[in-house]
């Protein structure tokens, strides 16, 4: 689909091609001419063939990841082994002051960074800023609080091995890497094959350039897989991505005693019960579709007691028709600042082509439409290819054997449940065995911690959304949302390095039985 008539336009320097030369004078060892390079040994290799992308926000061709063969892999990781067991007996002060002063190099270059993911992973400018951001701060806050985090602990005796998606390569994947090597690891990440490479190769080879020991390689899961999971010199395995593929990872790693942190999706739930204050949840619902829900804490669901439901809906559908969504870049004029959306496109054309098929057979199944948008709504450039923007849906009653009741849609894509009883407000709530956040708006408290209480989530909210959390907050989930070690603040420094010989890193490992915090 192509747009007309709308007078909008993408101002000058704020081209991919702009981005991706401003990228090259950064950091011309990792940006070759219309190709990115692999990481290893402390150089960028311009080996691996290079993959053709093109960005969700309008389908132009941009520049996509160099897929290295498993050989060339292992050269990778033998390479990352031997720099861990150097790095791990650097003194924790002088790893300090080359984490800050990545920091530095990061935050000289927040615009770029911010301009690559627009491009590549159609974040909206500000989202996109906070992203980058929160990188920076984040890992500035551990720089402060790691001398506690270390004591009676040290470095493990293998790097860190990094499998991330495509959503969050900065304040996930780079935010991570810095963490793991200001704990004392060598680090080893492969890029996200659907998109971000192009700013992750810039904030690693900006962390490369101060000294630490990163590497990056790109290729596919199935050639690296078996390099990144099975190679028995890996300290820790940190996946980020979907059931299906963590859950073989999982089975990889059954029989090992390698700590890994295994995070994967679920169905995170609002559940609806005796509440009342609606403006408040109508604002918490329309910062919820921030980045279309492309987000592992996005709330795709509400179970909504029957009583209520028609004061739901009358709160609820006006926030679908005011949500603004477009392409991230277009102004009508050069003096304005990028615009200001909920969402702009979903990571590429095939997951709306999927999405469109999951809701056309989820209402095959007998889900009644509650509300779908229209892309004409949307703020698009003449011209411009769309068949990777998806306006907001909401559908009601998913049956149990449509595609959408237990999956989550990981788009602008909500199904809403009615419930006449607690325990089917509960059922309504765990439908997908597991989540990693979830809310109950009610009005009593008291009854709203004994619910709360029983939603199998790890953080449940009440009365507010729950996030992935910055600097102490803890994360990890339940069920099949996620394995092995929680992260966050001392959490993650702790699962990234050995303490005590009797301990295990806290975790919903297998031989954990564990309650999370309300």
């Amino acid at each position: 689909m192509t747009t007309t008539n709308s007078g909008l336009h993408i101002k000058a320097g704020h081209t991919f091609a702009d981005a991706f030369e401003r990228a090259r004078s950064a950091a011309p060892d990792a940006f070759g001419v219309d190709r990115l390079n692999n990481l290893w040994a402390g150089e960028w290799r311009d080996e691996g063939t290079p993959q053709a992308a093109t960005s969700p926000v309008d389908a132009s061709a941009i520049v996509g990841p160099p897929m290295l063969d498993p050989a060339t892999a292992r050269l990778a990781m033998d390479a990352t082994v031997a720099a861990h067991d150097n790095w791990r007996r650097v003194p924790l002060a002088e790893r300090r002051e080359r984490v800050q002063r990545a920091l530095a190099r990061l935050d000289e270059h927040r615009d770029l960074l911010t301009l690559l993911l627009v491009w590549e992973i159609g974040k909206p400018w500000d989202q996109a800023a906070d992203g980058v951001n929160r990188t920076i701060s984040g890992v500035e806050w551990y720089c402060d609080e790691i001398d506690g985090m270390l004591t009676g602990r040290r470095p493990l005796p293998g790097p860190v091995s990094n499998i991330a998606s495509w959503n969050y390569p900065l304040s996930v994947l780079v935010h991570a890497m810095l963490v793991q090597a200001l704990a004392g690891n060598a680090v080893i990440a492969k890029s996200p094959t659907d998109g971000g490479v192009n700013a992750l190769t810039l904030a690693v080879a900006l962390a490369a350039d101060e000294g630490l020991p990163f590497t990056l390689v790109s290729g596919s899961g199935s050639d690296l897989s078996p390099v990144l999971v099975n190679s028995p010199e890996i300290g820790c395995v940190s996946f980020v991505g979907g059931r299906d593929t963590g859950g073989q990872i999982a089975s990889q790693l059954a029989n090992t005693n390698r700590p890994h942190i295994l995070e994967q999706e679920g169905l995170n739930t609002w559940g609806i019960w005796e509440f009342s204050d609606w403006d408040t949840l109508a604002d918490q619902i329309r910062k919820g579709f921030a980045y279309g829900k492309q987000r592992c804490t996005a709330y795709p669901r509400y179970v909504v007691q029957r009583s209520l439901f028609d004061r739901f809906l009358a709160m609820y559908l006006p926030v679908l028709t005011d949500l603004r969504f477009g392409h991230p870049l277009a102004v009508a004029s050069d003096d304005d600042a990028p615009p200001s959306l909920d969402f702009g496109p979903l990571i590429n054309a095939a997951k709306v082509a999927d999405l469109e098929a999951k809701i056309a057979a989820t209402i095959d199944h007998g889900a009644v439409p509650l509300y779908r948008g229209d892309l004409a709504n949307g703020a698009f450039i003449d011209g411009q290819d769309t068949s990777a923007y998806l306006a907001p849906m909401a559908m009601y009653d998913p049956p149990r054997s449509s595609p959408l009741h237990h999956a989550e849609p990981f788009g602008p894509v909500d199904t809403v449940i009615a419930v006449d009883t607690e325990a089917d407000l509960l059922a309504g709530m765990n439908a997908s065995n597991g989540a990693l956040v979830s809310s109950v708006a009610c009005d009593d408290p008291q009854t709203a911690q004994r619910l709360a209480a029983q939603v199998q989530a790890f953080k449940v909210g009440i009365n507010k959304t729950r996030s992935r959390g910055d600097r102490a907050e803890p994360f990890g989930g339940r069920g099949a949302s996620w394995r092995g070690a929680f992260v966050g603040g001392e959490l993650l420094v702790h699962a990234v390095t050995e303490g005590p010989a009797a301990e295990r890193a806290f975790g919903n490992f297998p031989d954990y039985r564990l309650e999370p915090a309300t």
